[in-house]
């Protein structure tokens, strides 16, 4: 196997796993769990929580798992009282009602604080427990369970070295990858070798169908099945894909119980870089090995299109990752590997303006959004026709990748901040 392969593989595995609740305020779950094992109490005297302004606006309106409950401070008291320190993404999976209620008990207290503060890391956040005269504190930065500094009553306990403190989102900084790359990998390499990411079917599917089942946020799932089943809307593969990735986002953001096969810290992202490529392959009658190439197709794909700008920022990233999953879907359809880059430059043109204003329920409808201009950018692609030389959308896709990275980074950080101000007002 080539040696960038492993390296590819490498990526995948660090960034692609599973993930209960909204990342970010599970970020804080994690945190607290940490700093309370370390106290080697049951419940602490108090919990300070201090993010930074991207993680505190991901924060604001989604539900916490397993406490049906919104917000940072309960997601830091639920991760303190009854969260597993040594479960990362998943530090919530076995909370009880029982231990909701004594965080909760916490919060009425006036024995949990969380603030804001300055830090040039989009993904930051420090947790401070206290319990009969100890402190610990422990720093997550630059990924959603990066820790990169502990302290023991304001001893340093551990400190990450310089290369492990490299945020996620640099995660293909001195990689040789582009999307012609991640096109033959996906394509070529040994099956045995990338099987593993069909758990995200596996994990993202059963959300979904929780989603259909259950009543969870805005019910944008459910709402299309009865305008489906009265007859409004079509029984089609464009519906069915925009139905069901929109499910798995409502029970998500719902505060469902179920883990979601992240991408680079996001479930929704996850989400859309997964049921779409499943339905897709679905209706193809495809093999499990395509739908293993097309899944890590749209998963590559998403993180290396999200490599080039913040892990946080003003920009709704469910666009790149349709556009991903869109060329996935190109390729489950038989199309060539040009038509795939077609898909690609068509939904970056499409929904590439799409603001994010926080994670909560209305997330579903972005990620419907996103999703349904994926099954029209891939529909486009098949008949060879793509948007070329118009706006941010270069003649290249590696082109318009830069040109979605700058725009990002450079053009949007006045909108981010505009947004966390009407949000915090």
């Amino acid at each position: 196997m080539k040696q960038e392969w492993q390296k590819y593989i490498q990526i995948i595995n660090q960034v692609v796993k599973p993930a209960l609740g909204c990342t970010e305020p599970i970020a804080a779950a994690y945190g607290a769990a940490v700093a309370v094992q370390a106290l080697g109490c049951r419940v602490p005297d108090s919990i300070d929580v201090l993010v930074s302004d991207n993680l505190y606006k991901n924060s604001m309106g989604v539900f916490v798992p397993g406490t049906g409950k919104i917000g940072l401070a309960i997601a830091a008291a639920a991760g303190a009282i009854g969260g597993n320190a040594d479960a990362g993404l998943e530090v919530l999976a076995a909370i009880s009602p029982e231990q909701v209620l004594l965080a909760q008990e916490m919060i009425d207290a006036g024995k949990v604080s969380v603030k804001r503060t300055i830090t040039e890391e989009f993904i930051y956040c420090c947790v401070i427990a206290k319990f009969e005269g100890k402190e610990s504190l422990v720093k997550i930065s630059g990924g959603h369970t990066l820790i990169v500094e502990k302290q023991l009553n304001g001893k340093v306990s551990f400190s990450a070295d310089e290369s492990s403190k490299a945020s996620t989102g640099s995660i293909c900084e001195g990689v040789d990858i582009n999307i012609a790359s991640i096109y033959e990998f996906a394509t070529q390499v040994e099956l045995e070798k990338i099987e593993f990411i069909l758990k995200a079917a596996d994990l993202n599917t059963k959300l979904s169908d929780e989603g259909m089942t259950n009543s969870y946020g805005l019910e944008v799932g459910r709402m299309m099945k009865k305008s489906i089943d009265d007859g409004i809307l079509s029984d089609d593969l464009l519906n069915k894909i925009v139905m069901e990735t929109a499910a798995a986002s409502d029970a998500r953001m719902g505060g469902a119980t179920l883990p979601a096969m992240s991408n680079l810290g996001s479930g929704n992202q996850g989400i859309a870089a997964t049921i779409p490529v499943v339905i897709t392959a679905k209706h193809y009658k495809s093999t499990n090995e395509q739908l293993a190439r097309a899944l890590i197709l749209s998963h590559l794909g998403a993180i290396y299109i999200k490599s080039h700008y913040p892990p946080l920022s003003a920009f709704c990233g469910n666009t790149v990752t349709s556009a991903a999953a869109s060329m996935a879907m190109v390729y489950l359809a038989g199309g060539t590997f040009e038509q795939s880059c077609f898909a690609i430059q068509n939904v970056i043109s499409d929904s590439s303006g799409m603001v994010c204003d926080g994670a909560k329920a209305s997330c579903a409808m972005k990620v419907s959004t996103s999703s349904c201009a994926a099954v029209r950018a891939f529909l486009m692609a098949m008949n060879s026709r793509s948007v070329s030389g118009q706006g941010i959308i270069a003649k290249d896709v590696e082109q318009t990748i830069i040109n979605i990275g700058k725009m990002v980074s450079h053009g949007m950080s006045s909108t981010d901040t505009t947004i966390i101000d009407i949000m915090s007002a």
